[in-house]
């Protein structure tokens, strides 16, 4: 009984152990959060500013 508590303690802690990470990383953007994001080459650096219209003539 006492080594199924323990079990299940060590399992939940890990699930939100896990979710606490995940939630992190979530927080900080798609590239921030990226383990490659310093040598990364897709441009995830690049800020677009929202006020300039991509249509103007």
């Amino acid at each position: 009984m006492t080594a199924s508590i323990i079990i299940g303690a060590v399992i939940f802690g890990y699930a939100a152990w896990t979710l606490i990470q995940f939630y992190k990383k979530s927080k900080k953007g798609k590239c921030a959060s990226c383990s490659i994001s310093k040598t990364c080459q897709s441009g995830c650096s690049i800020e677009v500013n929202p006020n300039q219209s991509k249509g103007s003539a």
